[in-house]
């Protein structure tokens, strides 16, 4: 399929981070979490390490990086949140959100016996306090920025392989919790079959942001071609992804209020197109409303490298709600 970005969008030509801006070992960096936290930005980006250059890799940690402006950014001199022990192998792709002064940071972990989604909390990205860990499979958890109607709210895509006819028809799902740890008034928000440019999966990307329409969210989409053939450094990949938006109800999430029926950012650039570990892969993870109307969504590409578009926030959501 031959995606292309909404008009509304407006990209940076060039990567914000890649791997040649990290002071540490670092061969892959994308799908990044990114919000305003003590007047700057901050940003947590996943950091596969390796050899960019011989297309190998040995591990994944996240790093953390700051900015004044949201464009430019100092990365710190090490990494900052590691999961790594006899059961857990790995966490990464990092989602941040600000709720009464603490920075939660949902996060997806590799397992010895499956693949789970986690919620830390933080005040100095210096230590960070589990609160909670699903059962597998579940990931791409995301949180709403405030409680609604007194309840912690997330969006997240469980993986029912079995109960899919062991297909990847995965959906956008939301749970509430009282106090973080415990979840549950799970409902379904988005199947893959509300979406045209889905034949695969769909999940959740960058957090929501509030807007007086409703929740304004950003979801990845993913179109599987069998006849792609190399697009990246494997012998095969065949998954285009692109980011969709949609807009959720201000007093239950659950409830959509429109969906723009085509996809709202999309690889078109040469380092989402042309070159880096999986081709054509486009996958938000922060989303910032400015005072201005701007909104910035940040995203990874290619998974190989952190990028920026922007848009006006009356633009998206007109996206969502005029046919």
């Amino acid at each position: 399929m031959d995606f292309k970005s909404s008009n509304v969008i407006k990209k940076l030509e060039k990567p914000i981070l890649t791997y040649k801006d990290i002071p540490y070992k670092a061969a892959l960096v994308f799908n990044a979490g990114v919000a305003k936290y003590n007047g700057k930005y901050v940003m947590m980006f996943r950091n596969d390490y390796g050899d960019y250059e011989n297309h190998k890799l040995e591990g994944t940690n996240i790093g953390l990086a700051t900015s004044d402006d949201g464009v430019h950014w100092d990365v710190s001199d090490k990494p900052c949140f590691m999961l790594k022990d006899d059961e857990i192998d790995r966490a990464y792709d990092p989602r941040l959100t600000v709720i009464d002064g603490v920075c939660y940071v949902c996060f997806a972990v590799d397992t010895k016996h499956g693949l789970r989604g986690g919620i830390a909390s933080t005040t100095d990205f210096e230590s960070f306090e589990i609160q909670t860990l699903t059962l597998p499979d579940n990931r791409n958890m995301v949180l709403f920025p405030e409680k609604i109607n007194g309840l912690y709210t997330r969006l997240e895509r469980p993986m029912p392989v079995y109960s899919r006819w062991h297909k990847d028809v995965f959906d956008v799902w939301m749970s509430q919790s009282p106090d973080m740890k415990f979840w549950g008034n799970s409902k379904l928000v988005m199947g893959v079959e509300d979406i045209p440019f889905s034949n695969d999966k769909i999940g959740p990307a960058a957090p929501p942001i509030k807007t007086d329409k409703g929740w304004l969210t950003t979801f990845h989409s993913v179109w599987t071609d069998p006849t792609r053939g190399k697009n990246g450094w494997e012998d095969k990949w065949q998954k285009q992804y692109v980011a969709g938006i949609a807009l959720l109800d201000l007093d239950d999430p659950s409830k959509v209020i429109g969906i723009y029926d085509k996809p709202l950012i999309a690889a078109e650039l040469p380092h989402e197109t042309d070159e880096g570990y999986r081709t054509h892969v486009i996958f938000p993870g922060g989303m910032i409303l400015e005072d201005s109307g701007e909104v910035k969504i940040y995203y990874g590409a290619a998974d190989t490298v952190e990028c920026l578009a922007t848009a006006d926030v009356d633009d998206l959501i007109k996206l969502c709600i005029e046919k």
